[in-house]
């Protein structure tokens, strides 16, 4: 099989994990997959001298990027060295787009994607600080803060650094098929894969951690029991608070309502016990709190687009692969 020839663009500033998660991962699918030249990776800055991360790391690149050829997929990293954009950079990244069969982004290297041009009337998504940035700096292109990372034709875009994992996960499943991805992402000790419209954040980190205790645990314990009572009626009996009192003070504090609260963590308990466990459907259900399986599965098709079987039939590891990492793990399993 060829060589995916995958070039990293390099520069001062640039995310040190934006670089080193997807090239991990791709340093580890050909060993995984039993082709170890399945990918080249090449790394190339302007010059092809050394740059310094964001973090004050220092990165040796393989190559001058004026001099580099062509690559099949160019992959272009964010970090603070992305504001202002090197125009000779940008240049450079749009010369070499138009023969490259993929085009990646991971955090904001999607402003250097759209400086160059690339992402005029095409769907994107950025680090959730910087998409309202993005879109008001690029109104041609279309950005949506909610995913880990989209696919828009030969553009991938990720969300903030580890999304960059997810979608480099995503193009080695891709390219070599689910078991491979699957092997990298348990040698890297992360899941596989988080689907690309699942939100940034979990819900506990996408709201805002309410100011007075009593809100606080009313928080722990939905997330801790999602299949208990959420009522607002319920939850404020156990804040002290009157129900009407409960629902204004939570959405003030929180930044959402109760209910809707209690949806996002209910969903995604249901997400992760479809993608963790052997659980039935109608167990996940029970114990996410939807009841039934009928009102789990309005749930998944409201958010989602998908029913829960089809989301764990695309997300979690085939029986037979799932009981080989048992075998060889002890009792974890990714």
């Amino acid at each position: 099989m060829a060589n995916h020839d995958v070039l990293v663009v390099l520069f001062d500033g640039v995310q040190s994990l934006d670089v080193t998660g997807p090239t991990e991962v791709f340093a580890g699918a050909g060993p995984a997959a039993g082709i170890p030249e399945a990918y080249r990776i090449r790394t190339a800055s302007l010059g092809g001298g050394p740059v310094r991360t964001s973090s004050g790391l220092g990165l040796l690149p393989d190559e001058d990027l004026r001099l580099s050829a062509p690559p099949r997929t160019l992959l272009v990293p964010g970090g603070t060295g992305t504001f202002p954009a090197d125009p000779e950079l940008v240049r450079r990244i749009a010369e070499l787009a138009p023969t490259a069969e993929r085009i990646v982004s991971v955090c904001t290297g999607a402003f250097l994607l759209a400086e160059a041009g690339l992402l005029a009337g095409r769907r994107v998504v950025t680090h959730w600080a910087y998409c309202d940035s993005l879109a008001r700096r690029f109104p041609e292109t279309t950005v949506d803060p909610e995913p880990i990372f989209v696919r828009d034709g030969a553009v991938a875009t990720s969300a903030g650094v580890t999304a960059g994992i997810d979608l480099a996960l995503a193009l080695v499943e891709e390219d070599l098929g689910r078991d491979a991805a699957l092997e990298v992402a348990r040698h890297l000790v992360v899941f596989l894969r988080r689907p690309g419209n699942q939100a940034q954040f979990s819900t506990q980190l996408a709201a805002q951690l309410a100011e007075r205790r009593p809100l606080r645990e009313v928080q722990s314990w939905i997330t801790e029991h999602p299949g208990a009572d959420l009522s607002v009626e319920s939850l404020a009996h156990r804040a002290s608070l009157s129900p009407r009192q409960f629902a204004r003070a939570f959405r003030a504090e929180v930044g959402v309502t109760p209910g809707r609260y209690v949806d996002s963590t209910r969903l995604e308990t249901a997400r992760r016990l479809l993608e963790d466990t052997s659980d039935g459907i109608e167990e996940v259900a029970r114990a996410s709190g939807y009841g039934t399986p009928e009102a789990m599965r309005r749930a998944f098709l409201r958010a989602l687009s998908v029913p829960p079987a089809e989301y764990r039939r695309r997300f979690r590891p085939s029986t037979a692969t799932a009981t080989a990492t048992a075998t060889t793990t002890g009792t974890r399993s990714s």
